[in-house]
């Protein structure tokens, strides 16, 4: 799944759960700037890791009870783990959503390729054509808004 995506994503959670969506949208950020700059700087192997793994949930919800905010860093963070096992499973590598396991369990086989070499690889498969049809309905959600005077904003 593309950042910009994960980024759109939360900021529609937090608009229809009425959590404040700037903070579910840093929930969803987290995992990628936590991961990926590990991962380039080869302390770690996967680009899921550390902020990616589902063992994390005990603390995720010790955040979400904290506070309205809490739970939408909380909600943003689980919205985008989600949203990667969804992406995986999609491109038939459904042994690969092990990385919401690590480090207990990983991968057999991650696909761990640079980001602008994934961007092509990425191009045609069944996620993709999901995250085109994600953002054509969030852009004609928009103009129609836009349009009809209908507020976007609660």
């Amino acid at each position: 799944m593309l950042f910009v995506t994960h980024l759109a994503a939360a900021a529609l959670l937090g608009r229809f759960t009425r959590l404040p969506a700037v903070w579910v949208v840093v929930g969803a950020a987290l995992p990628d700037v936590v991961d990926k700059p590990l991962a380039w700087l080869g302390l770690v192997e996967p680009f899921h890791s550390i902020a990616h793994t589902a063992l994390l949930l005990p603390v995720a919800c010790l955040i979400a009870l904290s506070s309205r905010r809490g739970a939408a860093v909380a909600l943003g963070w689980g919205s985008h783990l989600a949203l990667d096992a969804l992406h995986i499973v999609l491109n038939g590598r459904p042994d690969d959503a092990l990385f919401l396991g690590w480090p207990v369990v990983s991968p057999t086989d991650p696909l761990g390729i640079p980001p602008g070499e994934f961007f092509i690889y990425y191009l045609w498969t069944p996620s993709f054509f999901l995250e085109a049809a994600f953002w054509t309905a969030l852009i004609v959600w928009v103009i129609y808004s836009h349009r009809t005077g209908v507020r976007t904003n609660s």
